[in-house]
């Protein structure tokens, strides 16, 4: 199971593809992460770069909490297709980012 929900997800793809006017936004989001959520996102930018499959999201999470010798967001900030990697992991776990996005911008 996913421990970081797709709307957190969704907010980080927004943030990321603002990164030139948001990164402080960008990083304070990411950084108030706990260490389950922030593993979460990065197996989710594995899985949408094709470092690993989706049904192997588990070994994903723990690889990620294991190898987190950078901090979450600059690591994550470091890779030109950041919004696109996500957007991709999380559709090939059956999410998709347009819907958690939309329900971010809906009013309630």
């Amino acid at each position: 199971m996913l421990p970081i929900s797709a709307d957190k997800i969704a907010e980080v793809i927004i943030l990321a593809r603002e990164l030139d006017r948001a990164e402080n936004e960008f990083d304070g989001f990411v950084d108030q992460l706990n260490d389950d959520e922030k593993a979460g996102l990065v197996a989710v930018f594995w899985v949408g770069r094709g470092s690993f499959e989706a049904d192997d999201l588990a070994e994903a999470i723990q690889t990620a909490m294991r190898e987190a010798t950078t901090p979450t967001a600059e690591y994550l900030k470091g890779s030109p297709h950041l919004s696109d990697h996500l957007e991709a992991g999380l559709e090939a776990l059956g999410g998709h980012a347009t819907d958690a996005e939309d329900d971010l911008y809906r009013p309630a």
